[in-house]
């Protein structure tokens, strides 16, 4: 026996078994619908009556196989709502669950870097922003296109970039991606295609993107970082190895959150220029500066020597998979290239909606906002922290007043990393680990990097608070 229903619109098929009866038969199809996520958690099943008229059952035999249901822990009765499946339905033993794993790997505060309010997303002028933006569009919107990506965004980026970040843009030497991993990806591509390539990055930096790097072909060669930002200084000394370009993080390093000073910029710029090397440049929250304009782009110096890569993912939210490069002409067409054999094309509607989304200035206010927002979240951060006589002796905090985090230095006698994440679990808080981004395992200084975007607006204090306590008991 089977039949189907809508539920809002939906229709979901059921298979009932005959050799089992009916009852057990529409409970056997409905637990197997539940189980494998047909049936989303929070779905609202039909009434028992409409149901029973679909299948030919009677009433009766519905309303108890979701009773059995109910009591089973599948689906949940709510007054005035029906029955829905349950939330927690899909952590049954019988389907290793996804969800609740994901949900078992949440803290309570989290408290982890790079990582934006993503309850900040400005939905309501967004969808203002898409309206506009798919209304006006040509027919060609919705077909295949220029793999740089639409015009009407690269256009209001050469704008935009040019604007807030001293960036030298032109529209047709900028390429849409899908966030900076691809970015990243291609460039090291394009980087190797000629000949085994080498790239240097930051020892302490983001270890994803040095895989990245290696999977597309070229060597990563580590280039040590301190208060200063990247040893550049380096790139030309002795015993440094040939590199044919280095990537880093000059507006806030990450994850020391240093800046790299004037005559390291320079030097980087002199290297680049002398060797016809290139730079690559993640401007990942630039944006995000606190006590001071933000520093401009080193791309804006040289333009034809550095591809300015920058993304949405800190500003709006890493969901929008939206970035981009701003290239050197000479790597243009490899570039083109490569996106073509990726991916052929970032998607268009997403494209066509930022593109209206700055250019009627939606960004420029969201930014503005959230700078707010961020900046009043690190001074209490702060604050929280000398309030309570932290950092006590050989604890520091790093970095300067930017960006979504700061490092906080341990002391060499100890806590340990381990310690205080420890110290911090127990309390149900996250926080990352220094550890974790060496270029290889050694006698490094050891920190924690506190992440103070992710939380709400709500929840933020009482997660300052819980990391408190914890550095309390580390310190005792």
């Amino acid at each position: 026996m089977s039949g189907s229903w809508p539920i809002p619109g939906v229709d979901l098929h059921l298979e009932l078994d005959p050799a089992t009866g009916r009852r057990a038969g529409l409970e056997k199809a409905l637990r197997e619908a539940v189980r494998t996520r047909r049936l989303a958690p929070g779905a609202r099943l039909p009434a028992t009556r409409r149901l029973a008229a679909e299948l030919g059952l009677s009433r009766g035999t519905v309303k108890a196989a979701y009773d059995q249901l109910v009591a089973e822990g599948y689906l949940a009765a709510r007054q005035g709502s029906g029955t829905v499946v349950a939330r927690l339905a899909h952590g049954s033993a019988d389907d290793p669950d996804r969800s609740s794993g994901e949900a078992a790997l949440r803290p309570r505060h989290d408290l982890r870097p790079g990582r934006p309010d993503a309850s900040a997303f400005p939905t309501a002028a967004w969808l203002r922003s898409a309206r506009r933006a798919l209304g006006a569009a040509a027919g060609d919107a919705f077909a295949y296109g220029d793999p740089r990506g639409r015009i009407e965004l690269r256009t209001a980026l050469a704008e935009y970039l040019g604007r807030t970040r001293g960036v030298l843009a032109s529209p047709d030497l900028i390429v849409i991606t899908g966030g900076y991993v691809q970015a990243l990806a291609l460039l090291s591509r394009v980087l190797g295609e000629a000949a085994p390539a080498v790239i240097a990055a930051e020892d302490p930096g983001v270890t994803f993107h040095r895989e990245v790097i290696r999977r597309n072909g070229p060597a990563v060669v580590p280039i040590p970082v301190d208060e200063q930002g990247a040893r550049t200084d380096l790139l030309e000394g002795p015993g440094f190895p040939s590199v044919d370009a280095v990537e880093l993080t000059p507006a806030h390093q990450y994850p020391t959150g240093g800046t790299l000073a004037p005559g390291r910029r320079r030097a980087l710029v002199d290297w680049a220029r002398s060797n016809d090397r290139l730079v690559i440049e993640n401007d990942y929250d630039g944006e995000f500066r606190y006590d001071r304009q933000p520093i401009g782009a080193i791309q804006g110096t040289a333009p034809d020597r550095v591809a300015y890569v920058g993304t949405v993912s800190k500003t709006l939210g890493p969901a929008l998979r939206l970035g981009w490069i701003v290239t050197p002409r000479r790597l243009l067409e490899p570039l083109v290239e490569a996106k073509r054999h990726d991916d052929r094309q970032t998607e268009s509607i997403g494209q066509l909606t930022l593109a209206d989304f700055i250019t009627c200035h939606a960004y420029d206010r969201h930014v503005r906002a959230c700078r707010l927002r961020y900046r009043r979240r690190r001074d209490l951060l702060l604050d929280r922290l000398d309030s309570r006589s932290r950092p006590p002796a050989g604890f520091s905090v790093h970095g300067v007043a930017a960006g979504l985090h700061v490092l906080l230095s341990l002391p060499a006698c100890g806590p340990t990393e381990q310690d205080v994440l420890s110290a911090a679990a127990a309390r149900d808080v996250a926080v990352g680990r220094l550890g974790d981004r060496w270029h290889a395992p050694g006698d490094h200084p050891q920190g924690v990097i506190v992440g103070f975007g992710t939380p709400n607006q709500h929840a933020y204090p009482a997660a300052v608070e819980a990391l408190t306590r914890a550095l309390d008991a580390c310190s005792r």
